[in-house]
């Protein structure tokens, strides 16, 4: 059963968090691509949380433009489905780019895969320089290799930047024992380990991308990405979420 217990508040001293979201998240009520003002409200969400003096990466899928796996399904050679799917994220991260800058926050684009004219190429170094100058970065392509998801990009990326914890947008607050928007009865978990996410198969993020968390002790915030000041609430120890940790 879920655990009922009132998790530990979040430090409110974050200096450095990844913020992970699907490309769906971009699509707003629409079936297919993007929707500019659904991409603009959460760049307002990421400015608010980058005012507190936060350092923010992110890296958001390309689901709502082609799925790898999806073209792999229905037929396509899964290395070439990937790297289109890879170049979908890299669409949603320009625009992102463009929102969060039409806010005044400076960003970069950064790419596991070249394309000098459009982002820079992943350097690690370089990334952390931009994130210490109060940069967004936007880590795009995923890993940069096939059969990898967007979900093991953030926990990487996460580890390697030396983020304090990943904070996934989803559509619903937390971890369900079940579908909460199918099952009237799902409980919703407060805290959790890695291990029984694993067991339970929970869904919170691919098998990699947890076992990566996990060995690198890195706690996932859980949260609805739909509710208006939740990501910056969650920072200053508000609202509700879900804690993945050791």
């Amino acid at each position: 059963m879920p655990d009922s217990a009132t998790p530990a508040p979040l430090p409110t001293t974050f200096r450095r968090v990844m913020l992970k979201i699907s490309g769906e998240a971009l699509m707003g009520d629409q079936g297919y691509g993007l929707h500019p003002p659904t991409v603009a409200r959460i760049a307002a969400e990421v400015q608010a949380v980058h005012a507190l003096g936060v350092e923010v990466c992110m890296v958001i899928g390309g689901g709502n433009i082609f799925r790898g796996l999806q073209g792999s399904a229905q037929g396509m050679e899964r290395t070439t489905a990937d790297y289109m799917g890879m170049l979908a994220t890299v669409m949603n991260a320009l625009a992102m780019q463009s929102a969060l800058e039409d806010l005044g926050i400076h960003s970069r684009v950064i790419t596991a895969i070249r394309m000098d004219e459009v982002a820079e190429p992943y350097i690690r170094r370089r990334a952390v320089r931009h994130l210490e100058k109060k940069r967004v970065c936007i880590f795009a392509g995923g890993t940069g290799n096939p059969y990898f998801t967007t979900d093991t990009a953030a926990a990487l990326r996460a580890s390697e930047m030396a983020c304090e914890a990943i904070f996934m947008g989803k559509q619903v607050d937390g971890i369900y024992d079940s579908d909460p928007r199918t099952n009237t009865d799902a409980q919703r978990y407060t805290h959790v380990s890695y291990d029984d996410v694993l067991r339970k198969n929970l869904k919170v993020m691919d098998a990699a991308a947890i076992a990566l968390a996990r060995d690198n002790n890195l706690p996932l915030i859980v949260f609805s990405l739909d509710e208006p000041g939740g990501f910056r609430g969650i920072l200053r120890g508000e609202g509700t979420y879900t804690r993945v940790h050791g």
